[in-house]
């Protein structure tokens, strides 16, 4: 076997070079033809050909996002009385047990259902009516900073 009898299983083809000359087989025009909309440079690339174009189809965008907005991962007292093993809640905790999704989003505790036992719990923010629940049932609230 010689070098020139391997066969490539798939070749690769060459990039077009256009516009280098008449001997490449793509200078003068650079395979665009003679004339025309599409043999020029300047056509607009939003331009459609008279149809509307899609910058002007799509609507408006509109409202406004509050870059200084403070978001809160919520977790309601009714959702406390599934942690079984443990008198004292953290966010750390909360976090472990999938209660919140995020680490670095602040807690919020609210007063949705009941406190069934007395736990210490430590979150960003509770609810009046959260701490009054958890202090009513002999619990203890922490506000973390």
């Amino acid at each position: 076997m010689q070098i020139h009898e391997i066969k490539i299983e798939h070749p690769r083809k060459r990039k077009k070079r256009v516009g280098r000359g008449i001997g490449s087989g793509h200078g003068k025009t650079a395979g665009r033809g003679t004339k025309g909309q599409r043999a020029h440079e300047s056509v607009s690339l939003h331009m459609e050909g008279g149809q509307t174009p899609l910058h002007l189809r799509l609507p408006k965008l509109k409202g406004f996002k509050n870059p200084f907005k403070k978001e809160w991962q919520i977790v309601n007292l009714k959702d406390l009385n599934r942690i079984e093993d443990v008198e004292e809640i953290t966010p750390q905790l909360l976090y472990e047990r999938s209660f919140v999704k995020e680490k670095d989003i602040p807690i919020k505790i609210l007063g949705d259902g009941e406190l069934k036992r007395p736990l210490i719990v430590k979150a960003h923010a509770f609810s009046n009516s959260a701490k009054e629940k958890i202090e009513k049932v002999g619990g203890k609230v922490e506000v973390l900073s």
